[in-house]
């Protein structure tokens, strides 16, 4: 009887144990890097020790290293890219033919030896021993001596050159403000292992991703240069260049360079720009939090750059409270790069002749923090999860901070998504970044089309529910890599509605909502579904009176209903294509949808009135 009651006891604990473990693993990095800067020919030497650790189930027999900057060559895979799709990014072309005949030429396939960026690996030892490799474009593989064993630790450590390329897409010397260095995706950066294996991508001209970890770097650059980047500044004393401290001397090697000593724990990247013309301001949030800014010290730029600091900070509030706490002590707004673009702990700007230029983009870029570099989802995979939730939330602190609006969820961004579909352009959202046809379908795709799944979501499930979901999302799988699944989960938690049909129509396929007013009687009002994606639908019924009621008649497939002051109706199956309801009044006009959120691609037929 004892060893039955023992084994029915490990049972029910093992059961008990199933039950509540995910089985969530991630892999982990540590980074101790010492760089030496060349600015005169934008060359630099460093050395790499990289603690592996192996958290996952799996005997890893090999790693890879991204090596982004070979990309910057003739021949490379993304310039055949370039060369190849129809509508290349114009910041990487050269237009050889006329504005109405356009005839695009790859601006990498023009680099000089000089010109092109590399990332060479002139050594790599596993625990001290040599181990085999070969550099493959973008990627660096590696046959492992002894295999990494689940659980385990081992070191690699790895010598390393590199040239930084003419600027043309995110990372490059002199930039179109004149900023010396933009040091992007700079150095080899261990390749992420997940539970689908690893995501050793090749460079193509996307998105990013990376594996958590602490980084300790210190770079060593002419005197006169200013870097502002990721992590925290370790030696200001030493350094001068706003961080002044008149009691010490400046810390100036024989070679006339300074050493920057920086640590940023727990981030998935590590990036920098440096210029012998910064300033370098520090405006420290009511929260504590430090906001560094790093700008052309010019009379062109000066006055935007000091006016976009406060705004800065009310964004930092206001995705403090829409979102969730930021997790780090500081933040840098830096002129550098193309465009934007969001990195660890900081952001990389070009622009800034006025306040406009620059300022909704440093909301974007600021918000990405969040989305990117705190949740972290995989961008080559799913970047509308990282894109369309930047754009949704930042749009919404854009309304309400620079323009006083409400700071509500609206359909002005849905013109992009409608032209997609209106030319045939539109592909799933389940598509890799480097994979869409076109970079027209990818940016809107990813920007437009994603930030619309949380704006569709407040029709659907409410206003304060998506609240509360972006919230309690970001809350549960901050620095866990969240999936498109974990985000439609924590919809239903909090909704009590079930979305797997939104997911799989919105993101996985290209079908389309269209509903119609089809018949209208003196009290009968007929729908029907013509779009093959189903949607619950909201209308407005105007009497002959001249009062007005609004319904609600939920997707049956949702199993529930939102929280409306409007009268609810029997659901609405996806199979039949057409719903009919009766009222107790005379009709005079009936609208589908009066809110605009649903994304009806054909709004002549959602409106009915007897003339």
């Amino acid at each position: 009887m004892k060893r039955i009651l023992t084994l029915l006891f490990l049972i029910t604990t093992t059961l008990l144990f199933s039950q509540n473990n995910t089985n969530y693993w991630q892999q982990h990095v540590d980074y101790t890097m010492d760089v030496d800067i060349d600015v005169e020919n934008f060359q630099y030497k460093g050395t790499q020790k990289l603690v592996y650790t192996n958290n996952s189930p799996d005997i890893l027999n090999q790693v890879f290293y991204h090596l982004y900057y070979n990309a910057f060559q003739p021949g490379s895979e993304m310039d055949a890219r370039l060369q190849a799709i129809v509508d290349p990014d114009g910041r990487m072309v050269t237009n050889i033919g006329t504005r109405e005949n356009p005839i695009y030429e790859s601006r990498i396939a023009k680099l000089q030896p000089n010109e092109i960026g590399y990332l060479k690996v002139t050594s790599l030892k596993q625990n001290g021993k040599k181990v085999n490799y070969s550099i493959e474009g973008t990627v660096l593989e590696v046959s492992l001596n002894t295999p990494i064993q689940p659980g385990e630790k081992v070191t690699f450590d790895m010598t390393f050159n590199g040239q930084l390329p003419v600027h043309i897409r995110r990372a490059g010397r002199n930039n179109e403000d004149g900023v010396a260095l933009s040091m992007a995706q700079w150095y080899p950066k261990m390749a992420e292992y997940d539970f689908e294996g690893w995501q050793a991508h090749p460079y193509i001209a996307r998105e990013f991703q990376g594996v958590w970890g602490n980084f300790d770097v210190t770079l060593h650059i002419d005197k006169n240069y200013t870097v502002g980047g990721t992590g925290y500044l370790q030696n200001p004393q030493e350094i001068g260049h706003g961080y002044e401290d008149k009691s010490k001397p400046l810390n100036i090697s024989k070679s006339g360079k300074l050493a920057w000593h920086f640590v940023a724990p727990n981030v998935h990247d590590f990036t920098w720009a440096a210029d012998p013309n910064f300033a370098h301001d520090i405006r420290i949030a009511e929260n504590g939090t430090a906001l560094h800014f790093f700008y052309k010290n010019t009379n062109e730029y000066k006055k935007a750059w000091k006016n976009v600091q406060p705004f800065t900070e009310k964004a930092l509030i206001y995705f403090n409270e829409n979102i969730g706490e930021y997790p780090y002590k500081q933040y840098s707004v830096i002129q550098g790069g193309d465009g934007g673009m969001e990195y660890a702990m900081c952001t990389l700007i070009t622009g800034g002749k006025s306040l406009n230029e620059i300022v909704g983009t440093v909301f974007h870029e600021f918000a990405h923090s969040w989305f990117q570099h705190i949740l972290a989802t995989n961008e080559s995979k799913h970047s509308w999860m990282d894109e369309g939730f930047t754009s949704y939330i930042s749009a919404l602190a854009s309304n309400k901070i620079l323009r006083n609006g409400d700071g509500k969820p609206s359909s002005r961004g849905y013109r992009g998504y409608f032209y997609l579909v209106n030319n045939g352009l539109d592909e799933p959202l389940t598509t890799h970044a480097d994979r869409f046809n076109t970079n027209k379908a990818f940016g809107t795709g990813s920007y437009t089309k994603g930030s619309m799944f949380l704006t569709q979501l407040n029709y659907i499930m409410g206003e304060e529910n998506v609240k509360k979901t972006i919230k309690k999302y970001f809350e549960d799988f901050k620095f866990k890599h969240p999936t498109p699944n974990d985000i439609k989960r924590t919809a239903e938690k909090v909704s009590g509605i079930q979305l797997d049909w939104y997911l799989n129509e919105w993101i996985e396929t290209t079908h389309t909502i269209d509903y119609a007013i089809a018949k209208v009687e003196q009290k009968s009002i007929t729908l029907a579904r013509v779009g093959q994606m189903p949607m619950p639908i909201d209308l407005t019924v105007t009497y002959s009176d001249g009062t007005t009621e609004d319904f609600n008649i939920p997707l049956r497939m949702m199993r529930g209903e939102k929280p409306t002051t409007a009268t609810i109706l029997k659901d609405w199956t996806w199979a039949h294509p057409t719903y009919t309801f009766s009222v107790n009044k005379e009709i005079k006009s009936v609208q589908i949808d009066p809110s605009g959120l649903m994304a009806d691609i054909d709004k002549e037929n959602n409106n009915f009135s007897i003339k």
